[in-house]
């Protein structure tokens, strides 16, 4: 079975969880290290169809957690940003 682009945000969201704990502190770059993750060790490219690039996804990380904290909507924040995600990347696909 392939995994949603939800299911991806929330194994991020796990494994992020996993390198904070070890750390001990807070992630001032988190979208930083979800972009990494999410562009190189996830089916997030196969998902999109293509290999976006770094810096584009961390804005679009960046962007929706200013979205989801200012909007507080009524869904988790894996369903939220993998729409909007999939949305951005979809009318933003290389040619």
């Amino acid at each position: 079975m392939a995994a949603t682009m939800t299911e991806v945000m929330h194994d991020a969201g796990e494994v992020h969880g996993i390198v904070h704990k070890i750390v001990n502190g807070d992630d001032a770059d988190w979208a930083s290290w979800y972009s990494d993750w999410l562009i190189n060790l996830s089916p997030l490219p196969d998902l999109l169809g293509f290999r976006p690039v770094r810096s584009e996804l961390t804005y679009v990380l960046v962007q929706l957690d200013k979205d989801f904290t200012a909007q507080k909507p009524d869904q988790s924040w894996e369903e939220f940003y993998a729409a909007r995600i999939e949305d951005y990347f979809s009318k933003n696909k290389p040619s």
